[in-house]
């Protein structure tokens, strides 16, 4: 059965407009109409192998939406007899998701300046719900991650000086984690959806969502590759002090800057190491396409941001 005719035995309504969006190696995402409504269609036509399975997502989606977490609208969870794979819809909502845009242009002037602020409730919000009835997710903490990625880092072959200092730096500093929240794991300028008269619409890609340290996704929002240009440290377009002030007035747990600060440059040494990834994949000639070259030039980048951040907490 091909996708629409799926689609259109879930009798959402008529089927119109069915267009695939983007896809990788394991999940696609189609636009398309349901009658008058629009809708997206997250699939995974075999079993999901990086990041937590749609069924999950979509749970996620549901319980952030609950806990006022503005996120898109779950319609419907396909069950595998329905002949999607895992998949699910959601609603299709309006706003721009392009992050450069988002920081630049002039049609979001007047919610940048309230978006770092919006970012933080959020955030407070998702690290609010309770643990107890959501699906099994991973538990991690500042030292699994320094260890995972050191492990990615040694298959590179590569011996970059700054990284082998920051592994050390990092791990002597590791925080303990005394108590686990959801942790969205992908929370940043790129992966929101913000409308020019209304801000922040929805919160998108949960598939990296695990229980963790809250302070690893407001550090993330702040690593200087999702600034896309913006001369602020928030996502390009606020103050660290407006994200962790409204963190804390929407009921989130005491996040200081200098914790904020410490899972920024995790967020920065992860990057640096997925660049190195990227380029070994275009080096290779499995993929040597011009963008996953560029990609690989700012493991550099990364780098420089490591050192200010270290060089900062001495």
């Amino acid at each position: 059965m091909g996708i629409e005719a799926a689609l259109a035995a879930l009798n959402l309504g008529p089927i119109t407009a069915l267009e695939r969006l983007s896809g990788g190696a394991s999940k696609e995402t189609w636009s398309f109409r349901a009658g008058d409504r629009p809708l997206i269609l997250r699939r995974s036509p075999g079993p999901t192998v990086d990041g937590v399975p749609l069924p999950t997502e979509a749970a996620l989606l549901q319980a952030a939406g609950k806990a006022g977490v503005p996120v898109p609208e779950v319609v419907h969870v396909c069950a595998p007899a329905e002949g999607l794979g895992e998949a699910f819809v959601m609603a299709r909502v309006e706003g721009e998701t392009l992050g450069r845009r988002i920081v630049r242009d002039d049609a979001f002037a007047n919610v940048r300046t309230s978006l770092a602020a919006r970012c933080g409730e959020a955030m407070a919000r998702i690290h609010g719900i309770s643990i107890e009835g959501l699906p099994p997710l991973d538990t991690t903490n500042a030292a699994a991650v320094l260890t995972r990625y050191e492990a990615l880092y040694r298959k590179t072959g590569a011996r970059r000086p700054i990284l082998e200092a920051a592994f050390p730096w990092l791990r002597n500093r590791a925080p303990a984690l005394p108590r686990p929240v959801l942790v969205h794991g992908d929370f940043r300028n790129g992966n929101l959806i913000v409308h020019p008269d209304t801000g922040l619409a929805a919160v998108l890609d949960w598939e990296l969502a695990h229980l963790g340290d809250p302070a690893e996704d407001l550090g993330w929002i702040c690593v200087n590759s999702w600034r896309f240009g913006g001369d602020q440290p928030v996502g390009g377009f606020g103050a660290y002090e407006d994200l962790l002030a409204a963190y804390a007035d929407a009921g989130g747990g005491p996040v200081t800057l200098d914790a904020l600060l410490y899972w920024q440059a995790v967020g920065s040494l992860k990057w640096a190491v997925m660049c190195l990834m990227i380029y070994g994949v275009y080096a290779s000639g499995i993929d040597a396409t011009v963008e996953r070259a560029a990609i690989g030039r700012r493991t550099s980048e990364a780098e420089l941001d490591l050192v200010a951040l270290m060089e900062a907490r001495v």
